[in-house]
């Protein structure tokens, strides 16, 4: 990009130079409405006129993309945040996966029961869970 500002700067910046040394005349400016009159060399009017133009463009432009950068500054906020909140669940999961590891060792280090004392189990259970609706 800086490439091109220089491919389209140098030239415009070369013809206004060599316009405001060719034309050294005098020039008067009336300043309407305090009757003021200002005689100047007509090159140093023309580079003045082109450096308060570019100086307001840029004002211009840096308060037209105001919005966009008060945006840009609420996203930010909210990206802090959100990565704050991220590594707070991140920490959260780790921890939750550790205790899963352990609650799986502790499971295999069980021994393991046999059908017959599986079905045992259910059974008596079950006898428990009825008698106690019936006492009710």
């Amino acid at each position: 990009m800086g490439f091109v500002k220089m491919l389209i700067g140098l030239p415009f910046i070369t013809v206004l130079l060599i316009f405001a040394f060719v034309n050294n005349d005098l020039a008067t400016f009336n300043l309407w409405p305090f009757n003021l009159q200002i005689t100047v060399s007509l090159s140093v009017a023309v580079l003045f006129f082109v450096v308060l133009g570019f100086i307001m463009g840029s004002v211009f432009s840096w308060l037209s993309y105001a919005p966009i950068r008060a945006s840009l500054r609420k996203q930010k906020k909210q990206n802090k945040i959100l990565n704050k909140e991220q590594q707070k669940l991140v920490k959260e999961i780790e921890v939750l996966q550790e205790n899963l590891d352990v609650f799986k060792e502790a499971e295999a280090a069980q021994p393991k029961q046999g059908f017959g004392e599986r079905l045992k189990s259910v059974f008596s259970s079950s006898k428990s869970a009825t008698s106690d609706t019936t006492d009710k």
